[in-house]
């Protein structure tokens, strides 16, 4: 299989030869890996259950998982699913890369529909698959939202939508997310929302794409799927928990599929990540934080916050060269857009990931402001 070299990898391929300014402490603002302490009582709970590790997990997840996912999901979302439409799974890019290889493996010459840029599994999961590929282009054009185009989806298989979005911070409106449930029912096509930030919402909270589904009259969720993860939400990625909910006929069948795989979350993170998913005032924390660094980022880089993720999309006129010399004259590592799109998406932008405590977020924007004012780069500031 010809995958494509990882943006981390292409990043330190770029910046191998160059020698940062040592006046500065390294800084990155690459990865989407919260630097927050997992808090105390998901890690007593690890602790607590570290004997269990002496037994095999189940594949399906412990009842105590599952009853912790249906509880987040009703709390969170409204949503009264049982057991057959969900999935306790190890995170939620081990899904992205082999449920599209399960849905689409007996379908002579398949087609996937992703955004572009993207989270860099669709593509490899594409390729797994040998699917062709249709790209929804986010731009500034469209506000970065997938536009619907009709002609494209009669053929397609698979769709993936990622809202709230990785890498531009765009977050899909309720009407939108309905018009792509009932697009599914239209055409026939399965339809997965990765709302793995959904939870990191600034303000009001977001809704699933499932409930858009019950909305259109669609309760029983035909051909409509989310993924979510505790990684962002709660600050824990090293739990690997995530979920697969939805449309309970494809799930039995995938199922089946898992038992073969052997993803099954040890006990001990099992039982971490049921007190995860079943408490909700932590993450309200985490929120809090988020938002106190995009209210620095307005006052630093004059840029409205977005309504969810803790992503920066930020325009520049040359992505590489503002990343090399931002590297070399300020030792902070951003990642160039190009690197997470194809066909030149992403050219123009580099992705900023506001992950810290707010005062060294503050000092990571107040080089950017000033490699910025200094025109290394410059175009413009955009979200």
């Amino acid at each position: 299989m010809n995958f494509e070299t990882y943006p981390f990898e292409k990043l330190n391929t770029l910046l191998n030869e160059i020698t940062p300014n040592s006046d500065y402490a390294a800084l990155s603002l690459t990865i989407g890996e919260p630097q927050f302490a997992t808090p105390q009582f998901i890690l007593d709970a690890l602790n607590t259950h570290a004997p269990l590790l002496n037994k095999y997990p189940k594949t399906a997840g412990e009842a105590v998982l599952r009853e912790a996912m249906l509880k987040y999901n009703k709390e969170r979302f409204g949503l009264g699913l049982d057991n057959t439409q969900i999935i306790p799974t190890f995170g939620t890019r081990e899904v992205l890369f082999n449920f599209p290889q399960f849905l689409l493996h007996d379908i002579e010459n398949p087609v996937m529909v992703f955004p572009n840029p993207f989270y860099q599994i669709y593509e490899g999961a594409a390729k797994a698959s040998r699917a062709e590929v249709i790209y929804l282009n986010l731009t500034a054009s469209n506000n970065f939202q997938p536009v619907v185009d009709e002609e494209a989806l009669c053929r397609a298989d698979f769709v993936i939508l990622n809202s709230p979005n990785n890498p531009t911070s765009s977050v899909m409106p309720m009407d939108d997310l309905k018009n792509w449930v009932e697009l599914a029912l239209k055409h026939d096509f399965v339809l997965l929302n990765d709302e793995c930030y959904a939870d990191l919402y600034l303000n009001e909270p977001l809704p699933s794409l499932l409930n858009a589904s019950i909305e259109v009259g669609n309760s029983e969720f035909k051909n409509i799927l989310v993924i979510n993860s505790v990684s962002k939400r709660s600050s824990a990625p090293g739990l690997r928990s995530g979920f697969i909910a939805g449309d309970a006929e494809i799930l039995k069948a995938y199922m089946v599929y898992r038992t073969y795989v052997g993803c099954a979350s040890p006990l001990p993170l099992q039982e971490a990540a049921a007190v995860a998913w079943a408490d909700q005032e932590h993450v309200a924390i985490f929120r809090e934080k988020y938002k106190k660094n995009f209210e620095v980022a307005k006052n630093i880089l004059g840029i409205d916050a977005p309504e969810a993720t803790f992503y920066i999309w930020l325009k520049v006129e040359d992505e590489i060269a503002f990343t090399t010399k931002l590297y070399k004259e300020y030792n902070l590592k951003v990642i160039p857009g190009s690197y997470l799109g194809r066909e030149g998406e992403g050219q123009g932008y580099v992705r900023l990931a506001l992950v810290y405590e707010v005062e060294k977020t503050k000092e990571a924007l107040e080089r950017i402001s000033d490699a910025l004012k200094k025109n290394v780069g410059l175009a413009s500031a955009d979200r």
